[in-house]
């Protein structure tokens, strides 16, 4: 399974593109850092996991994955608390993260019941 043909990946690298180019002016370098990072760490680890051979590998990454988006929505909320992010691109960004980590939690249960 190639991950550039799953649409999990299509999406969170789609939704990490978006924090991106939406901070890109603020100046809180901080903030900036630890959010994109958050976004940027969900498409590559669903990329890392699926490049691994064994399915335990690959379930491991696709938590990480589902963590860092739990880190993301955190993140995001704090982002529209303190005015950094306008409320409509927030909560797009918070459903599109509970929605790709739903997405990371079913291909994880099918690799565990599928391959075990």
């Amino acid at each position: 399974m190639r991950f550039e043909d799953m649409d999990v990946w299509k999406r969170a690298s789609c939704l990490c593109v978006s924090v991106y180019r939406e901070l890109a002016d603020l100046k809180d370098y901080g903030f900036k850092d630890q959010i994109t990072r958050a976004s940027l760490s969900v498409p590559c680890n669903i990329a890392e996991g699926l490049g691994r051979n064994s399915d335990k590998e690959k379930r491991n990454f696709l938590g990480y994955a589902k963590g860092s988006c739990a880190e993301l929505r955190t993140q995001v909320y704090i982002g529209m608390e303190i005015g950094y992010i306008p409320a409509t691109t927030g909560n797009d960004w918070i459903k599109e993260s509970e929605a790709i980590s739903a997405m990371l939690g079913g291909l994880s249960q099918y690799l565990k019941s599928t391959f075990e």
